[in-house]
């Protein structure tokens, strides 16, 4: 008693649960839930997304959770929540993202109106995260205020990609997303593209000014209906006050049915938007930077998430979230063995800190690195001009593998 051995985690094997420390659950989707974590090496904190393996399958969401995390290790954005890890164990998935203290646009709306000023700056962060999706031919699909985080200065940021989609100049035909933000091109016979985010976006920049969506129907065929037909009311006040002519210039703009009209469509998208009246003031580059100061800032001595999610982990979580060793895979094989299979090939782990454990490359032109961990692998030859020049993390995938360019030095250990 009390001389037992705390355990050493090896920082420098493939990334897993033992390298972070559990903290609170703040929220719950249709196919997983988050709670903070802290990297044990860095101290940084941030989202633990998992997802069980039984029940995705179950759910058919296997297709959907794969394709997120495949899109989420090609973003790095200030305005999206960016993955930072990737890996499993025998009953979960786990995506450690950037953590946003601030709680979700939903959470702030349902507590109080917001003035022009502090609405025009999400959107207009949010038009720069969807033009580089847009730009990276990925359509998100699922622009709500529930899945738009702010950071703790009040910086808002796009997060779950779980029906994003990689768009390839063929139109996109399944109805995905959620009912009250969809766009009318969704319901058309001539499928859709990227033009659906513009919309949605439409829809939450109309919900933050004027407190409720465009249209208020529960039934999904009269929402779809009215999606499509029905005439949008554009009142002149608002619940905080008078709506500038400017505002409602931009909110037309946006949740305009023909989409070579539509704000933000087409490529002089970006550039409409930036010469619209009601975005003047706003210095693009600065705030793409976060050198803008947030109308809004988030409480920094409350909780910005409901504190239910916590109390329910604690007392109704058949499986609490704990470190565990792997079994062999013929184990856990039944007669959800063949997805459970694909889980283990296709879910791959990611570790963006990879550059930072292994800086320098010991042959430039065979693409080696100085004692790296096995799953480091060579990649394949670019001129040494340019892998000089690498600041940053880079992802090359080839026959399907995900190779890392990165080099590095030391192995660390810690204790539990």
């Amino acid at each position: 008693m009390g001389n037992k051995k705390s355990k050493v985690v090896d920082m420098a094997d493939e990334v897993n649960l033992k390298h972070f420390n559990l903290l609170n659950s703040v929220g719950r989707g249709s196919f997983g839930k988050v709670r903070i974590v802290e990297h044990k090496d860095s101290k940084k904190l941030y989202a633990l997304k998992y997802i069980n393996k039984v029940e995705c399958i179950k759910m058919n969401a296997l297709k959907n959770i794969l394709r997120e995390r495949n899109i989420l290790e090609k973003l790095d954005h200030p305005f999206v929540c960016n993955m930072r890890f990737a890996f499993q164990d025998d009953y979960n998935m786990f995506m450690t993202l950037d953590l946003m203290l601030g709680g979700d646009l939903r959470f702030h709306l349902n507590r109080r109106r917001f003035s022009e000023h502090a609405v025009r700056f999400w959107i207009s962060e949010l038009v720069c995260s969807l033009r580089y999706l847009h730009k990276q031919s990925i359509v998100h699909r699922d622009i709500k205020p529930d899945n738009i985080l702010l950071d703790q200065a009040g910086h808002a940021h796009l997060t779950d990609f779980n029906i994003a989609i990689t768009y390839n100049d063929k139109p996109l035909w399944s109805r995905s997303g959620t009912y009250n933000y969809m766009a009318p091109e969704m319901f058309s016979s001539h499928g859709y593209s990227t033009t659906v985010d513009w919309w949605s976006l439409g829809v939450v920049f109309y919900e933050a000014i004027y407190g409720q969506r465009p249209f208020t129907f529960e039934n999904a065929e009269k929402v779809s209906e009215a999606i499509q037909y029905a005439e949008i009311p554009f009142p002149t006040v608002s619940k905080t006050g008078p709506v500038t002519e400017e505002c409602i210039s931009a909110l037309k703009g946006f949740l305009e049915r023909d989409v070579t009209k539509r704000l933000g469509c087409g490529p002089d998208g970006f550039l409409r938007i930036q010469q619209h009246a009601f975005f003047q003031d706003i210095d693009w580059d600065k705030l793409e930077q976060k050198k803008c100061k947030a109308p809004f800032v988030p409480s920094q001595t409350q909780s910005n998430f409901d504190i239910s999610y916590d109390l329910e982990e604690l007392l109704l979580e058949q499986n609490p979230l704990e470190a565990r060793p792997r079994k062999r895979i013929q184990k856990l094989k039944s007669s959800l063995g063949k997805d459970m299979g694909r889980i283990e090939r296709e879910f791959k782990n990611f570790d963006y800190l990879l550059y930072e454990r292994y800086p320098g490359y010991v042959d430039p032109l065979k693409m080696c690195v100085g004692d790296p961990p096995e799953w480091v692998k060579c990649v394949n030859p670019h001129p040494v001009k340019e892998l000089r020049e690498t600041k940053s993390l880079e992802t090359i995938s080839t026959n399907d593998e995900t190779k890392v360019q990165s080099a590095g030095t030391r192995r660390r250990t810690m204790d539990v």
